[in-house]
């Protein structure tokens, strides 16, 4: 697999480093991790679905403050204005009715309780840890690469049309409501990722700056296969969970 670690040398087009970002998505996009192998393929246990759904809220929670930081560092109200739908895609507008409630609706129809998936305070460590490294990634960076971070949303919708209709057919504790949350994200993912693909291939017009974008995706995509690692680990076969951590004998 490409570690990605010099792939700009003197240079590239705007298609070229569009197809370098491309590839680190086809080379390590969570979607080749056996954790998500696994949940496609009919092959998790109940209590596997709801480590994953229960975890996977401290990220999607992290989401709209990862978001404000980066209009933090904007100038352009151009930009801002464009951004700032993704922050109202996840809020919603009133606060409880976006993508965060609905991922909440996703992990209590999998029998969690909504205060527990809330507070996230069963989550794992490495969770944790990887939502937090991601927030202050783009706390630290550049706008640019921030931006670049973002670059995941180009391979959701493939994993989304893969994963909503093989859950519901191996599955038979999944309904088409619980997985309602998926039910917008492929556009907004398409619509995000349109603009901020656009955004990095017009600003990222040295090689300094073309690395740093690569590096800053090949970074995101690290954290979510992270987070899979951790799960397999705590969940899978002969999993071992770390103390104070989601146990199905005792939580769901």
């Amino acid at each position: 697999m490409n570690d990605f670690s010099d792939v700009v040398g003197r240079g590239l087009n705007e298609q070229d480093l569009r197809t370098v970002l491309l590839q680190v998505g086809r080379e390590r996009y969570h979607n080749r991790h056996p954790y998500h192998r696994r949940m496609v393929e009919g092959a998790m246990s109940k209590t596997e679905l709801q480590a994953w759904a229960l975890n996977r809220y401290c990220y999607q929670a992290a989401i709209p403050r990862k978001d404000a930081i980066i209009l933090s560092h904007a100038e352009d109200p151009a930009f801002r204005a464009a951004w700032r739908k993704r922050i109202e895609d996840h809020d919603g507008e009133d606060g409880r009715s976006g993508g965060i409630a609905r991922w909440l609706h996703l992990a209590t129809s999998l029998g969690l309780e909504s205060e527990e998936v809330k507070s996230q305070r069963l989550a794992l460590p490495a969770t944790r840890f990887a939502v937090q490294a991601y927030v202050n990634f783009c706390a630290s960076h550049t706008l640019l690469e921030a931006v670049a971070s973002s670059l995941t949303e180009l391979f959701s919708p493939d994993v989304i049309a893969e994963r909503v209709p093989a859950m519901l057919a191996r599955y038979d504790f999944v309904r088409a409501d619980t997985l309602a949350y998926f039910d917008r994200r492929p556009d907004q993912a398409a619509r995000d990722s349109d603009f901020a693909l656009g955004y990095v291939l017009r600003y990222a017009d040295t090689p300094e700056r073309q690395q740093k974008v690569v590096d800053a995706l090949v970074f995101k995509c690290d954290v979510l296969w992270a987070m899979l690692d951790a799960l397999d680990y705590a969940y899978g076969h002969d999993g071992v969970i770390p103390p104070g951590c989601f146990r199905p004998e005792t939580n769901g």
